[in-house]
Order: C-alpha cells, then sequence, then structure tokens
C-alpha cells in the first residue's frame, strides 16, 4: 500500500511542471511549452522518496530529454515505496501555446504492475462520471451508448453533451451523436481533461467519445477510477509496426477491450495541475514575485478528492 504522504507530493510535482510551461501560455511555441513542463516535472520527482519506474511517458524509446518509458525518477533508497508512474507533464502543448482552456499537468502513481504499460498509439475511448458507471459498452454505437446513459441519468438523450476530438477520423462519430439528438461539444486536444470533465456536475459534459493516445487513455482511467467514473479503451495500431511494438510489451490481442480496472489497477494516486483555464481547472496566474495555482490529488482506495489551490512565493525559492 502507498503512503498516503505521496499524495501532496504528486501536487507539488504537477505544479513545478504548470508554473513552468504557464510561462509558454500563448507564445506559439509548443515544443519550447512542453519542454520546460517536462524539466521541471523530473527536477521534481528527484525531490521525492520513492523509487519510480515511468511506464507511461513521452515513448517506449529513451527519447530524451523527454520522460520516457522505463525512466527511473526519484531519490529512494531500498525502504521507499516502488511505484509505477504515468506521466503528461504537459497535456494540451498546442493547448497552451495558442492560450486555449485545458492544458495541464498530469501525474498517476500505482504499485508496480497495475498500469496497462500502452504504447504510443491510438486507443479507442469512451468515458463517463460515477452516474453513468456501469453502462458503457465499446462494442455499441455512440447512440446506444448514449441511450443507457440518459436512462442511468433520468434524462433524455437530447439533454446530453458528447466531448469529441476535432478530428476528421471522428466524422462518423460525430454524425451518429447528431443523429441521436444530443448535443456535441468538439475540442482541439487534451482528452485526460476532457475525461476528467465528465466527473465534474458543472462542466455540462457527460461522456467522452473517440480516438486519442493511447497513454493518455491509462491515465484517464486512473483518474477516473479515484472518482468512481467509468472508462473502456481498445488498442488501434495502424500498421504492422504497431502490432509489434504491442506484442513486445506483451499485449497480444488487439480485439481486447479493457475495462478501467485493467488500464489502472490496484491503489492508485492521481494528481493534475491547471495550466490554462478550463472545464475542470483554474490556470496558473502569475502575481507580483509569485503565482497562483488550482490542482486537485485524489486516491482510488478511500475515493478522497483535495483541490488545492496554492499561493507560490517565487521570490522567496532558493535557486538550486
Amino acid at each position: 500500500m502507498m503512503d498516503r504522504n505521496l499524495a501532496l507530493e504528486i501536487v507539488r510535482v504537477t505544479e513545478a511542471a504548470a508554473l513552468r510551461s504557464g510561462r509558454a501560455m500563448g507564445r506559439g511555441d509548443r515544443r519550447h511549452a512542453d519542454q520546460l513542463a517536462v524539466d521541471a516535472m523530473r527536477k521534481a520527482f528527484d525531490q521525492i522518496n520513492i523509487r519510480g519506474t515511468v511506464v507511461i511517458g513521452a515513448g517506449e524509446r529513451q527519447d530524451a530529454p523527454m520522460l520516457y518509458m522505463g525512466e527511473k525518477v526519484g531519490r529512494g533508497g531500498p525502504d521507499d515505496p516502488e511505484v509505477e508512474i504515468a506521466v503528461d507533464p504537459l497535456e494540451g502543448t498546442n493547448l497552451c501555446a495558442l492560450g486555449l482552456p485545458n492544458a495541464i499537468s498530469v501525474v498517476a502513481l500505482a504499485e508496480k504492475g497495475c498500469f496497462l504499460s500502452a504504447p504510443d498509439i491510438y486507443m479507442e475511448k469512451v468515458a463517463v462520471g460515477p452516474r453513468s458507471k456501469g453502462v458503457i459498452d465499446l462494442t455499441k454505437s455512440p447512440t446506444e451508448n448514449l441511450r443507457a446513459i440518459a436512462d442511468a441519468k433520468g434524462v433524455y438523450v437530447e439533454d446530453l453533451t458528447a466531448m469529441i476530438l476535432d478530428r476528421e477520423r471522428h466524422a462518423a462519430i460525430i454524425e451518429d451523436v447528431r443523429r441521436a439528438g444530443a448535443r456535441i461539444k468538439l475540442i482541439r486536444d487534451g482528452d485526460i481533461a476532457a475525461a476528467l470533465a465528465t466527473c465534474k456536475e458543472d462542466s455540462g459534459v457527460d461522456v467522452l467519445f473517440g480516438t486519442g493516445g493511447a497513454p493518455e487513455g491509462v491515465i484517464a482511467a486512473a483518474a477516473l477510477r479515484c472518482v468512481g467514473g467509468d472508462f473502456q479503451g481498445r488498442l488501434l495500431p495502424r500498421n504492422e509496426e504497431e502490432r509489434e511494438r504491442c506484442q513486445k510489451m506483451g499485449i497480444a490481442d488487439m480485439e481486447r477491450i479493457y475495462k478501467i480496472d485493467e488500464l489502472a489497477a490496484g491503489d492508485v494516486l492521481f494528481g493534475a495541475t491547471g495550466v490554462t483555464s478550463g472545464d475542470f481547472f483554474k490556470g496558473v496566474r502569475y502575481t507580483k514575485g509569485g503565482a497562483v495555482t488550482h490542482s486537485v490529488v485524489m486516491r482510488s482506495e478511500s475515493g478522497t478528492i483535495r483541490w488545492v489551490e496554492t499561493e507560490h512565493h517565487l521570490d522567496r525559492q532558493r535557486p538550486h
């Protein structure tokens, strides 16, 4: 079992990444924004007494300076916890670079063997909040899922809003949702933030449909486990090279639909900090000599959700 004190350590990591990448908001350089987040997150991990291994990161290969799959982080010794780590230092690099909503920094921790080690390929996804838990089915059409969600919530399909990444590959899903009568909120990027939005009543989002990155799918599943939501995903390798990568990582059945506790099992800790304001978080706000961040930290075992608004006095911090 993980020490619950790690929860606040996670927040310090996501805050560090958000504070650094937030400086690049609207400046048009997504790579620079991402690099700022990565550097800050790696440095923050070095202050934590864990023996961590990144299992969801920038890629399967040692593509430094990104946080890559297999990288060891933390300064823990033999008596400190051994954990798996899933990270997205800056989800929504384009959103940050363009000053658009819903860029966030995220980290999830679990005990060894609890996260699906997903290759960096596409994953078909459906995500919902707690009131729709247990009714989604990725083998069914969006219309069928919308009807099930509406029944679970005691509303009409016309009352529901589906969030979908604005991509050409989603044309058929968008058309199906429109025919069903539900409303649609198209987003440019950021399907972890979108999955989280389904769990916040005042976001107005009921379900996330579509295809996005598999690593982001695992992180979203970790987050939704903490808040009682639901998630299903199916890997979508596009060619033989991607199939071979799946097989090397122990994934043989390409048709398998992964349920939420198959993507993120055991005791999961999840933390995130807003970089730009959006459906779930306020973005970083810089003040004279400091900044204010808005974060959440959650734990699956207890169901605890802590909102953390932090005032950072950057002018008092000693350089490392």
